[in-house]
């Protein structure tokens, strides 16, 4: 019997203990009151434990409130920030390397010393703004007033500006074509339009369900943190759908993006596919960005080109092969170098045979001719030739060190 009461005595304890409200497993309370189970609940929660946007005292968000012009800039700013265990912030160095030198100069002298906070006295959000401005992503006299909600356009249009400071601008043809989809599109200002395109192509914004884009639209708390990850993650984009337009193709870019490239005629649409081809002879000492494709030597070259500061050209890759969709022209660049034509020659065929077809084997037997006599010491004098329909330009520089083969078709 004392041995069945001792037992139930540990049982009673281990239940008392259970039922404990000190012991009981708590849920966690949410951030804010007002955002569970809302749309866009982990985009704020990853915002605002970045510190990028703040609740209001009374523990809510306000998810669906408008935000405004001065509060859109600086989450902006500070989206190109980390926040260290600290409290401190710096500016990313993804960010920083992407900047012009011009940009990168202005940070490093005119904000050595800023801090990402708000001002003490005076207007809280000058510093962000005055930033913004300096670094030519917001115009700041096309505001009156930055305690406005933030609509659509406006927001596009830091977009634009801030992505052509800090990336690339898609193709105009190709991005306004795709935003004349939008019912609304017209009710905006041409230039307006020109914004929203750029936004919609870029993955960072999207059109409602039905069939408009939302000009004149205000853009809510929510909506602009989900915007503004986009815009500074590009995993977050939404992926452009290069099968809306017969000669586009969404093609990598160095930056670890997508950009849409509208080719102007068929044969161009077809010989990006001879590059991939082309590279993909050369194992993996090669890349393609955009439309141009580049050979390396070895895996050493490759990781010395693509590290080296933007501008720099203190590294060169072997072989060079591009596209330019702005003249409808093609080029293939070879540098002189020992075993550099050997180690090239069955991409540079792969991509002629693409370009050339029939004629194929007479760009070729140029190319072999001019590069075997440049590897020779021999002197090559810069010549147009015409094979099949092409001018082919061949340019070499003043050291014979390396030459050019420009393509392009003849005036009819």
């Amino acid at each position: 019997m004392k041995k069945v009461s001792a037992l139930l005595l540990v049982f009673t304890i281990l239940m008392a203990a259970a039922a404990s409200p000190i012991q009981a497993k708590q849920e966690p309370l949410p951030i804010f009151k007002d955002i569970k189970g809302h749309w866009a609940e982990k985009y704020i929660v990853n915002m605002v434990e970045q510190g990028i946007l703040d609740g209001y005292p009374d523990g809510t968000f306000r998810p669906e409130e408008p935000v405004k012009i001065d509060q859109f800039i600086k989450m902006l700013i500070l989206s190109y920030s980390d926040l260290h265990q600290n409290g401190e912030r710096s500016w990313k160095p993804s960010f920083v390397q992407s900047l012009s030198a011009e940009n990168q100069s202005i940070l490093q002298q005119d904000y050595r010393y800023f801090n990402f906070k708000p001002n003490a006295s005076g207007y809280w959000a000058a510093n962000y703004i005055n930033i913004a401005s300096d670094l030519h992503f917001l115009n700041k006299s096309r505001y009156s007033d930055f305690q406005a909600n933030m609509n659509r356009e406006h927001v596009a249009e830091v977009l634009y500006y801030t992505l052509n400071e800090t990336e690339f601008l898609e193709d105009e043809k190709y991005s306004m074509k795709e935003a004349e989809a939008y019912g609304d599109l017209k009710s905006a200002s041409e230039r307006e339009q020109k914004f929203i395109a750029e936004a919609l192509v870029k993955g960072i914004m999207q059109g409602y369900p039905s069939g408009y884009f939302g000009v004149g639209d205000t853009v809510t708390r929510a909506e602009s943190l989900v915007i503004l990850n986009r815009l500074t993650d590009k995993s977050k984009r939404l992926k452009p759908d290069s099968n809306k337009g017969d000669l586009s193709r969404s093609v990598p870019t160095s930056n670890g993006g997508y950009k849409v490239i509208v080719f102007p005629d068929q044969r161009m649409y077809d010989a990006y596919a001879s590059l991939k081809r082309a590279g993909q002879t050369r194992g993996t000492n090669y890349d393609l960005y955009e439309s141009t494709l580049r050979l390396y030597k070895d895996q050493e070259e490759k990781d010395n080109v693509q590290k080296q500061p933007t501008g720099s050209s203190h590294y060169k890759e072997e072989v060079t092969m591009a596209l330019d969709t702005s003249f409808n022209t093609y080029s293939i660049t070879v540098r002189i170098r020992e075993g550099s034509l050997a180690r090239n020659q069955e991409a540079v065929k792969t991509f002629a045979n693409e370009l050339f077809g029939y004629h194929a084997s007479s760009f070729y037997g140029l190319f072999t001719e001019v590069t075997t006599k440049l590897q020779n010491g021999d002197k090559v004098e810069s010549r147009q030739v015409l094979i099949g329909n092409d001018n082919v330009n061949i340019q070499v520089d003043a050291g014979g060190q390396s030459v050019n083969f420009a393509i392009s078709a003849k005036s009819l």
